[in-house]
């Protein structure tokens, strides 16, 4: 698995214009190949009277599927740049749009790879970009006394607590990245006496 990887920010559009041609990029995070496509379609349904709609998409943290259609346009002028944008910026799980309204005035092959892999690299710095990181899930049991405390401490050590589950003990939920493991361990067992549970769980990726 790759340690970290970047994908857009949020949905969103950002528009730019080149010799009166309109150039619309729509970019999502997307999980599958399936949400990519769905958005893709989503897009081509607002806008039937564009002359065309270019799509890209990376999916996968190592950028395993990619895969870009030049809709209409020249071959290589606007799917492949647009996708070499994406993997240029390092993007994974997301897929681009972008919707040209002609103006009329021809831009020609040199300019409308730069039209298209421009119109992605605006929206990318328009919408902003997030740094996921590896990390391994961890779940600590301890008792319903020592709770409240540890999770103070978890807090103010930095620890990402994402989850706590209240029964005949209480169970915490907590993102580590790999190389911490052993030395939150130890902390653990300091911190509780010795009183608590590991349990490692599966890798994952969040925010870093």
């Amino acid at each position: 698995m790759q340690d970290e990887y970047r994908t857009v920010a949020r949905e969103g559009v950002h528009e730019t214009e080149v010799n009166r041609s309109r150039f619309l990029c729509a970019l999502a995070p997307a999980a599958t190949e399936q949400e990519a496509q769905d958005f893709i379609a989503r897009i081509r349904k607002e806008h039937p009277t564009a002359t065309h709609n270019c799509w890209a998409y990376v999916i996968g943290a190592d950028g395993g599927v990619q895969k870009a259609s030049d809709d209409g346009e020249p071959g290589g002028t606007a799917g492949l740049p647009m996708l070499q944008m994406l993997t240029r910026r390092e993007m994974r799980y997301v897929v681009a749009v972008v919707t040209r309204y002609y103006g009329g005035v021809k831009l020609g092959a040199g300019g409308l790879i730069r039209a298209y892999g421009g119109a992605v690299g605006e929206a990318l710095d328009t919408l902003g970009t997030l740094t996921m990181r590896r990390f391994r899930l961890v779940t600590v049991t301890v008792d319903h006394q020592r709770a409240g405390k540890l999770q103070n401490d978890l807090r103010s050590a930095g620890r990402d607590v994402r989850a706590m589950h209240y029964g005949e003990a209480v169970t915490l939920e907590i993102g580590l990245p790999d190389a911490e493991v052993e030395d939150f361990r130890a902390w653990l067992a300091d911190a509780t006496a010795g009183t608590a549970g590991l349990e490692l769980g599966a890798e994952a990726y969040g925010d870093a």
